[in-house]
């Protein structure tokens, strides 16, 4: 029973946070991969479904392409915007309390989630990821559109369906444009 009391005592409220520290940032982590990995399979698809487009000569088949983009650049960009809010949580919230808690100065805890926001190059970087993003989510699958309406496979219902694709295509960089301004 005395070992049940001294285990308890240890819990303490820096512990809990240094817990949650390590729990969320292995989320950040898993999130980072995933991300990165959509972009990845994103052009993998898009390029297969061009691919069997072109031997095929189906033009109608492009309009699978703004369907995996709005899918996989939906999901690509709630995961980057969760990759944030973490990193803001650990900056803004769970440093500067752990800090609080022990007595120290507020951001000299995970001085990285910090430092690495610094860097000179790092609103290049940002510009040259939303010009990827924007790319990869919305020209290319763009460009499909309008091959698709420049071909003779062009039908009312997939005319209408590439106009509803256009919608959201627009709304999808709409965001990516969005969130980067952040």
């Amino acid at each position: 029973m005395g070992d049940a009391v001294a285990e308890a005592e240890d819990v303490t409220e820096s512990r809990l946070l240094l817990a949650e520290y390590d729990r969320i940032k292995e989320e950040q982590k898993a999130r980072i991969g995933f991300r990165d990995n959509l972009l990845y399979f994103t052009l993998a698809a898009s390029t297969a479904v061009l691919a069997i487009t072109v031997q095929n000569k189906h033009a109608q088949l492009l309009l699978a392409v703004p369907v995996i983009c709005l899918v996989l650049g939906w999901t690509y960009l709630v995961n980057d915007e969760k990759i944030s809010a973490i990193g803001g949580y650990i900056r803004d919230q769970l440093g500067p309390r752990l800090a609080e808690i022990n007595g120290m100065p507020s951001g000299v805890i995970f001085r990285w989630e910090i430092y690495h926001r610094g860097d000179v190059n790092r609103r290049t970087r940002k510009r040259l990821q939303i010009a990827v993003d924007l790319f990869t989510f919305l020209a290319l699958p763009m460009t499909c559109v309008i091959v698709f309406w420049c071909s003779r496979a062009v039908h009312p219902v997939l005319l209408a369906a590439s106009i509803m694709q256009t919608v959201s295509l627009t709304a999808l960089g709409w965001q990516f444009l969005r969130y980067a301004e952040r």
